[in-house]
């Protein structure tokens, strides 16, 4: 995660939400209530992939926020050779076929210009296409991770899939009332970006 990019996420305790917003307050909260005896699991979810952030929760507060600020920072400091730091411009390992080689190699620019170009075209013309798959699948992680064994999860999931707001909203009505409403707004916005689209 980049720390110009701030990470919006949910924490629950067991089936009650603890907190959700800024990544550094949410893990915060989480921390203080894990002092207080929070029963857990404690889990985080960043809300735009639906993932799971891992956090070690040991030791003091300022400890477990240093932490996750070096966490956080570690992906900027590790990079080192070629590229352009001050721009955020990160090497990584790019594999192609000869023949790909060869016409970026007759591209201006070079190489990793050309590439730059095509990633920033195909971001632009994909992007509410792209945007409604991500949050597609963030429903769908937080779905498995926090109502996997819930009565009614495998329909509910269907209902989801297939746009049935209504359908979902009754097979989902009866469980967890933290869950329950995170999930609904996870869903929405997946419905919105799709009707806007």
């Amino acid at each position: 995660m980049h720390p110009r990019d701030p990470t919006t996420c949910a924490a629950f305790d067991h089936h009650r939400l603890i907190a959700s917003g800024d990544l550094v307050e949410v893990v915060r909260a989480a921390k203080l209530a894990l002092d207080a005896g929070a029963r857990g699991p404690v889990l985080i979810f960043d809300e735009h992939t639906g993932r799971q952030i891992e956090v070690d929760f040991r030791g003091s507060m300022d400890s477990v926020l240093e932490q996750l600020r070096r966490n956080d920072s570690a992906p900027q400091t590790a990079a080192r050779g070629p590229g352009r730091p001050k721009l955020g411009v990160v090497p990584r390992e790019v594999t192609l076929l000869p023949r790909h080689w060869d016409w970026l190699a007759q591209q201006p620019g070079g190489a990793s210009a050309v590439l730059r170009r095509l990633v920033e075209h195909a971001s632009r013309e994909s992007g509410p296409k792209e945007r409604s798959r991500l949050a597609t699948e963030a429903v769908d992680r937080f779905m498995l991770a926090m109502t996997g064994d819930f009565v009614d999860h495998e329909e509910a999931s269907r209902a989801f899939y297939r746009g049935e707001r209504e359908r979902f909203a009754t097979l989902t009505e009866h469980w967890p009332l933290d869950v329950r409403d995170h999930l609904r707004h996870l869903a929405a916005a997946v419905w919105h970006e799709n009707s806007a689209g």
